[in-house]
């Protein structure tokens, strides 16, 4: 089960109607940059969900993480916040020594992650980020970063209720669901139907039980059909699979995530128009592609 200490609550952003998401990575694999993702964006897997007042929670540590870290820069003031990660795979995880608040002293991270057989998620971030792959190790930073390892677990961070439970990838992963002022969201990255010998339209129970309801769902959305079929062992996701998800838990609104780092902005405007059509028809409200920058305030639409 995951513990958490307490730690103080710093000063939020005034005049923000809370809860809101905020995309600052939204590809997979690999970063990308060019004309072709101008639109869309390159960088990987980083999601902040925030309210007034309180700490933020971000779902992964992929390359987004750094301009999450000059936006906090440009606050000002101490940043205590946590993190979910849905497992360790570079593109989730490459971002954590480029954030520029763990050079600061008054910075807590709590960085929440899958447990591994291998040992605890402190020591698996202590095998990523060491000499000679990289030239510090997260004890040696000047911030406070704290690590607990999750399961299938229910949990409060700060105020906010969080579910964590396995999903099936190419190995430990997790997906979250966060309850939070009257508001739910659910982060299933890094989740496919084709590592296990289950139909390819079966949903786990587990990904039901994150994904029930919720006002916005974040899914992956890797692969066109075609695509998916050379690939099924990658442990990805259809666009379809995704809106499938979404019509059959009852979630109120689909983002698009985790895209294929070989479409580019044309490529996922067509991939939305086919998912927004077949979410219409299926009965899902609304559907849209994430994108680095987008900020999406709860029950009042985007930006």
């Amino acid at each position: 089960m995951v513990g958490l200490a307490s730690r103080p609550v710093p000063v939020g952003i005034a005049g923000i109607s809370p809860p809101w998401v905020r995309f600052y990575g939204v590809r997979g694999s690999t970063p990308c940059e060019g004309p072709r993702y101008e639109r869309y964006g390159g960088h990987t897997s980083c999601v902040a969900v925030e309210v007034d007042d309180e700490p933020p929670i971000l779902f992964d540590l992929g390359t987004g993480l750094r301009v999450f870290g000059e936006d906090v820069a440009g606050r000002g003031g101490a940043f205590t916040g946590s993190v979910l990660v849905s497992h360790l795979h570079w593109d989730h995880v490459q971002g954590l020594p480029f954030f520029a608040p763990i050079h600061d002293p008054s910075t807590v991270l709590d960085v929440i992650g899958p447990r591994h057989a291998e040992g605890s998620l402190a020591a698996m971030f202590d095998g990523l980020m060491r000499p000679p792959y990289f030239p510090f190790r997260p004890r040696d930073v000047a911030a406070t970063l704290r690590f607990a390892d999750a399961g299938d677990d229910d949990f409060a961070v700060g105020n906010a209720k969080v579910r964590s439970r396995w999903i099936r990838h190419t190995g430990p992963t997790l997906g979250y669901r966060i309850e939070w002022r009257g508001v739910s969201i659910a982060y299933v990255s890094d989740h496919g139907p084709g590592v296990t010998d289950d139909d390819d339209d079966f949903i786990p129970s587990s990904v039901l039980e994150l994904c029930d309801g919720v006002d916005v769902l974040i899914h992956d959305s890797q692969h066109t059909c075609a695509e998916f079929r050379p690939r099924r062992h990658w442990g990805h996701s259809t666009v379809d699979y995704a809106v499938h998800v979404a019509r059959e838990s009852g979630a109120q609104s689909l983002a698009l995530f985790h895209h294929c780092p070989s479409h580019s902005d044309d490529d996922l405007d067509r991939l939305l128009l086919g998912a927004q059509d077949l979410g219409a028809r299926l009965g899902v409200p609304d559907v849209f592609a994430a994108r680095d920058g987008l900020r999406v305030e709860c029950g009042s639409g985007r930006s």
